[in-house]
Parts: structure tokens; sequence; C-alpha cells
């Protein structure tokens, strides 16, 4: 690339590149090192010491709403790249730094169904993954070792009982009177799988359950990536660079990867030249780098022959049903992941009217402050003054959301696009996001909200709140860079490498044919593991630059 020829080169070529220092680049990073790879990882935000967090601080309500808000345009840190959100019902959310995302989740672990990978064949819409269930379990079973999953095994909406490596978490109170009205309606419920750990494993700490993990653990307790995988990676030899912002992809005139060029947080730039391009950005972060990699040969953007790249944006629509009961529940313990969950309504039932279905799971309200926030949605009388100290002194530690993470269908029009106007800090195009919900995903909300209501009346509630639709919901970015075996169909092949670029691979959840009703990460870092270990195991067939 002509611009590339520009700025500062290295004096080595890697034998793999990766783009992305969170969930699925810590686990092909990882792999790669151990099996003697020369491996670079480009992270464009820095190394958080989970002294900073605040969790452990008694200001810790008020630090939270910004400085540690999962919305980077609310959080504006020197790392954060602005989303343009105007034509979205959803705010993407993520978290610039070694270990992505992972550093701000909730942690909650959950596989996918059987028939999750199979929702065209099942339901008639959408695609089938180009695996099964059954493909993907022996790495569900070795990510879940690398996260430190607590969990019970034998739930029996798996086929397996999705056995985990470390006892749970306990459920508390919150989650036995959850427990109470699901029994009472005969409704599935098991406790719930989280990727903290519930006694010292590895690098980690026993989970104290201070309920503060959306803001950072600063017990070292919850698996994020800085500390399960990246100090075996670099142990290894794997190199990870800081501060490094990717504006491209660079191609040879064959079409071939040869590397990336960053900006430094000087504002150099530089570039890395490589072998083998693995992109691990998210959902928005790698459509919008493919798109912005164009060249006379690659004009629509890098990988994008099909017009899919940035298309087909999933991100979970989710709802919140809160109850509040006149028995104390200890509600500001954690974890602030999940306590128990319910597959009751997972799977199609067409008399509903709408297919596919969503996962529940009970998670804390928080502190007074939270709780206030979250669920303060009352007249402005009823939110100050007596009134408030009324309802804190009635609902603080008495109340537990039942939280429904909806599936939301590939729909072209739901993307990432490359905004005209807003640009980063280093004037590089931010993402323009575009995401509606569908009639599908109306109805399937209102189903689940009513259904969680009914759970909350079973078990005694006094009081239910119910948000049919957070804004500030989308922790998982999927779909925009689909997998299959048709390129005209597909950015991507079952291994995660692109149709149009044989040496250029895209691992994270952009690689999602559905979003499945679960959260992500489990599948996510399962379908990473299974494509850098193919990628090993094929490496003498890998066409490279020359």
């Amino acid at each position: 690339m002509t611009e590339a020829d520009r700025v500062t080169g290295t004096d080595t070529v890697a034998d793999v590149l990766i783009v992305g220092a969170g969930a699925s680049g810590s686990v092909a990073a990882t792999r790669l090192a151990q099996a003697g790879f020369d491996v670079v990882c480009l992270e464009q935000g820095g190394v958080t010491d989970p002294r900073e967090f605040p969790g452990a601080k008694l200001e810790w309500e008020l630090l939270a709403p910004k400085t540690w808000h999962p919305n980077p345009n609310v959080r504006g840190r020197a790392a954060d790249y602005p989303c343009e959100t105007s034509d979205s019902d959803v705010n993407p959310l993520m978290w610039s730094g070694v270990g992505g995302s992972t550093i701000l989740w909730a942690a909650h672990w959950v596989r996918c169904l059987p028939s999750d990978f199979r929702v065209r064949t099942l339901d008639g819409i959408a695609d089938d993954w180009p695996f099964t269930y059954e493909d993907l379990l022996p790495f569900y079973r070795q990510v879940e070792e690398e996260f430190a999953v607590s969990g019970l095994g034998g739930d029996p909406a798996y086929p397996d009982g999705a056995a985990m490596p470390l006892p749970p978490l306990p459920i508390g109170k919150m989650g036995r009177k959850a427990a109470e009205g699901l029994d009472a309606l005969g409704w599935h419920w098991w406790p719930s799988p989280n990727a903290i750990a519930s006694r010292d494993y590895g690098n980690l700490r026993a989970c104290g359950l201070r309920g503060t993990c959306l803001t950072g653990c600063p017990d070292r307790a919850k698996a994020s990536t800085d500390l399960t995988h990246w100090p075996i990676a670099t142990e290894a030899g794997a190199r990870l660079v800081t501060g490094a912002r990717v504006r491209e992809i660079t191609v040879d005139r064959q079409g071939r990867a040869t590397g990336a060029v960053y900006v430094d947080r000087s504002g150099h730039e530089h570039r890395q030249d490589a072998q083998v391009v693995i992109l691990c950005a998210n959902g928005v972060g790698t459509p919008r780098l493919l798109l912005l990699s164009t060249s006379a040969r690659f004009p629509d953007g890098l990988a994008n022959s099909s017009g899919l790249v940035g298309k087909r944006l999933m991100m979970h629509p989710y709802a919140a049903v809160v109850g509040f009961y006149d028995e104390p529940l200890e509600s500001w313990l954690g974890p602030s992941g999940q306590m128990i969950h319910s597959m009751q309504f997972y799977e199609t039932d067409e008399s509903r009217g709408f297919v596919r279905g969503a996962k529940w799971q009970v998670m804390p309200t928080g502190g007074p402050l939270g709780l206030r926030s979250g669920y303060g949605g009352a007249p402005l009388e009823e939110r100050f003054g007596p009134a408030l100290h009324r309802n804190v002194r009635e609902e603080f530690g008495h109340g537990f959301e039942w939280g429904i993470i909806a599936e939301d269908l590939p729909e072209e029009s739901n993307q990432v696009r490359l905004d005209p106007q807003v640009r980063d800090s280093d004037g590089i195009p931010a993402p323009k996001i575009v995401y509606r919900n569908s009639d599908n995903t109306r109805a399937m909300l209102d189903f689940h909200v009513a259904r969680a209501e009914d759970a909350h009346e079973a078990a005694g509630a006094k009081k239910i709140s119910a948000t049919r639709l957070m804004r500030d919901c989308g922790w998982h970015l999927m779909g925009t860079c689909t997998m299959g075996e048709d390129p005209a169909t597909s950015v991507v092949d079952q291994w995660g490498r692109a149709h149009d670029v044989p040496n250029l691979y895209v691992y994270d959840g952009s690689v999602f044919p559905t979003s499945a009703g679960a959260n992500p990460t489990a599948t996510l870092t399962a379908v990473a593991l299974r494509c850098v270990t193919h990628l090993i195991a094929e490496r003498r067939n890998q066409e490279v630059p020359t």
C-alpha cells in the first residue's frame, strides 16, 4: 500500500499479527506463542492495574457512572473511539485495553445450546453454523479450564450436563427467592456458571462477593484475560504492543495481507509486518477496520466481496424485570454476574407469535445509588425528598432482577458503517451503528417480560418494575463478518479465514452467523480456540506473502 510505505516500519516480520488483546485475541496469542510462533499483538488501550478498580472503595458508586462506564461515548478515555448511535436502539458497550471487555464484563458463562447451531434447519430462518455443538464441545471444555469457570454440572438444558471445573458460587438469598417462584410454576432453573473463581485458581483468587464486577474486580477473582492469558502468552514469547490504534490492514499486489499500520499515543504511525493477520477487535472494531482498509483491489473494504462486512449486526436486546420483596435479600452482594438462570422459554414455540427465545438470569440490584439510577423510572416526586428515603428503606436490599437476554436475528439493515463526520482522536473515521429492533424482537421481549412478571408474582413480590429495553445493553457485538462456506453469503469460512484474503482471519464475535439467546463469551472463546488450533495444525499449508 502506498501510504504504508511512508510510515515507520519494523525490522522483523512476525509470524502472526493479532489486532486486539481481548477475549479471542488472548486465547489465540496464548496458543500460538505456546506452539512456538512469533506473535505480535497490537492493542489500542493499555494495561489496567486491578488496584485502580473502584469496587473496593467507599466512593465506588460515584466513580462507576463515568470513569468506569461501559459505554465509550460516556467514558471518553484516550484509548476509546466514539460510536455514532443516533440511528440505533442500543448503545454498543466495550472496553479498550489488555483484556478487552473482560475487564468490565459480568463474567456470565453460558454455552450455546445445540439448537443454536441449526437455526435454519430447525426454524427455517437465518443460517446454520458451519459446525455443530458437538464439534465445539472439546473447545468449550478447554476454555472453561482456562477461564476458571465455577458452576454445577448436570444442567438438564444441555445434553452433556455442562460440568464446570470449579464448584459453583453461592446463589444467595436472591437466587433462592427466584427459585421459589420458578418451582411454583414448574419452570427450569439452575445455579449459574460464572467465569469467576470460587476458590484460588492460577492467577485468580477466590471471589469475595463484592458485587462490583461491572467496574473491574479489585480482588482479582474474575477471569479477565489480562490475568488468565496474557501472563502465559508473554512468558511464551508473545509481544504485546499497547497504545497502538490500528488504522489499516495492508495487502500486497496479490491481495494477501502483509501486516498493519497503527498510530501510537504520540501520534506517530508505524507498520508491523506479518505473514498472517488475525482480527480480534470485536463486532464493531473489526468491520470498522476492514472498511477502512480500502485499495484498488478492495475498493469496498477488505474481505468484502460479499458486501456483508459490517452487516447483520446483533447486540442482544436486554430487558430487566425487577421484583421487590418484604424480606431482606442482601441484593447488593455478588456476583453481579448471575446467581441462577432459566432456559424455560429458550427454544422456538411458534404459538407465541415469534421465533427463537431468550435466557433469563438473576442479578443483584446493587447499592443505593445504582438502585435509584437503574430502576428509578418513577415520577420526579417519587425519586427525591421524603419519597427517596422511603423507597430506599423499602427497596434497598429487598429486590433482584430477572435479566432477559433476547436472541435477535441477523438482519442486513442492522450494521456498522464508517461515519462521514465523526472521527476518533487520531482522525480515523468512527463507526456508525444502525440497529433497530424487529417486530420479532419486540414480540419476544413482550412475552418474556410478562413471564418474568409471572415468576416474580409466584415468588411473592410486592412490587414489580419492568424495563422492556435497556439502551446501554450492547455488550454482545456479533454477526458483522459472518462465517459460512459460501463466499457470496459470508465473509469468513468455518476456521475464521477470509474468503477473499487467504492469510487474513477473524476470530471474534463478528463471525457469529446467529446470536443465540445466551451470553456469547463462552462460544466466542471456544470458536477462537478451535480456529487457532486448526491454523497451527495447517501451518505448512498456509498461504503467506512473499
